[in-house]
C-alpha cells in the first residue's frame, strides 16, 4: 500500500508541475503578444502549450539578414524549472547550431534559471545569430571557418540563408 501511495503522490506532483507550467506558459504567451521581442515571435502549435513554434528574423548586418528562421520550442512539464529544447526547423550555417537544428548555448543548459522566459530565449538565440558563442560551439568545423576566414563564413551563411530561409 505504501508503494501505491508513493506512486500516486509522484503522479500528483507531476500533474501539479504540469499545471504550473501551463499557467506560466499562458502568461508568457500573453506577454509575448503584448510586448514581442524585436524581430521574434512564438506561440503554441495548435493547442499544445508545451509545443511552440518560434520565428526569428535574420538580424541586420549579419549574413542571416532577410531570412526567416523557424524554431521548434519543446517545453518540459516542469518548466520553468527545466529549460525547453530548441531546434531550428530552417537550415542554418552556424557554429552553435548543428545540421539537425539543435542549438547549443549555456543558457539552455548549465546557466538555465527559472526567471528565463520564452521572450528572453528568443532574444538570446537572435543575438547568437549576431555573434556566435565559440565556447559553446556545437560544430567545430564551422567555428574554425568563422575564426580563420570570416569572409568565407559570411559567404556560406548568406548562401544558405538565401537558399533555405528566404
Amino acid at each position: 500500500m505504501n508503494g501505491r501511495r508513493q506512486g500516486r503522490h509522484r503522479h500528483r506532483v507531476s500533474l501539479m508541475d504540469r499545471a504550473v507550467a501551463i499557467k506560466r506558459l499562458q502568461k508568457e504567451l500573453l506577454d509575448l503578444s503584448r510586448d514581442p521581442p524585436a524581430h521574434c515571435s512564438a506561440g503554441p502549435v495548435e493547442d499544445d502549450m508545451f509545443d511552440w513554434q518560434g520565428i526569428i528574423m535574420g538580424p541586420s548586418d549579419t549574413p542571416y539578414e532577410g531570412g526567416v528562421f523557424f524554431l521548434k520550442m519543446l517545453f518540459p512539464w516542469d518548466y520553468p524549472f527545466s529549460p525547453p529544447k530548441l531546434r531550428f526547423s530552417t537550415r542554418i550555417y552556424h557554429p552553435n547550431i548543428d545540421k539537425h537544428g539543435n542549438v547549443c548555448v549555456n543558457l539552455l543548459n548549465a546557466e538555465w534559471s527559472p526567471v528565463m522566459t520564452a521572450s528572453k530565449i528568443l532574444l538570446t538565440v537572435s543575438s547568437l545569430l549576431c555573434e556566435p558563442v565559440l565556447q559553446d560551439m556545437l560544430v567545430p568545423k564551422i567555428a574554425k571557418v568563422y575564426i580563420k576566414n570570416r569572409e568565407k563564413y559570411n559567404f556560406i551563411a548568406r548562401a544558405l540563408t538565401e537558399k533555405y530561409a528566404m
